[in-house]
């Protein structure tokens, strides 16, 4: 589990970073005066340009294929959940680097997310493996295994 852990944080770390570069150099580029194809096309041009859009990118992708080493050794219901922690290092990002307002509320938000993936997590430690299905003796006195997918 330290291991997945590690990987896990390594990801989330690089997530928050490239969310936070591709904020800024959203920013940068600003909005779009229409929605007219030109002017998204030169939009585009701006933000394939843009050092803080392409190494957010670049820091999202590492993430990404992180997080897919992380499913093929684990569950899903374990490694996203586990993601959550994600909102409290981009939370703390958006505020020191990008001077971003983060209301009391939304940190309560933030802390109720975390501890409830915390909940799934430890539930997953908890759960004990399942035992094997045991044959049942007929009225012959054969030994019968229950039908696939029906209740012991």
């Amino acid at each position: 589990m330290f291991k997945t852990l590690g990987i896990l944080m390594v990801a989330l770390v690089l997530e928050s970073a490239g969310l936070a570069l591709l904020s800024r150099g959203l920013r940068q580029i600003g909005e779009p005066s229409s929605y007219a194809p030109m002017e998204l096309l030169r939009l585009v041009g701006r933000g394939a340009t843009n050092t803080n859009i392409l190494y957010g990118i670049a820091l999202e992708a590492v993430f990404f294929g992180l997080f897919l080493l992380l499913m093929s050794q684990k569950d899903v219901t374990v490694v996203l959940p586990l993601t959550s922690l994600g909102f409290l290092l981009t939370a703390l990002i958006a505020k020191v680097f990008l001077h971003e307002e983060v209301t009391l509320l939304r940190w309560a938000g933030i802390c109720l997310i975390v501890c409830g993936s915390g909940l799934v997590n430890w539930s997953d430690q908890r759960k004990k493996p399942s035992p094997p299905p045991q044959a049942h003796a007929s009225a012959s006195g054969r030994a019968e295994t229950p039908a696939h997918g029906a209740p012991n």
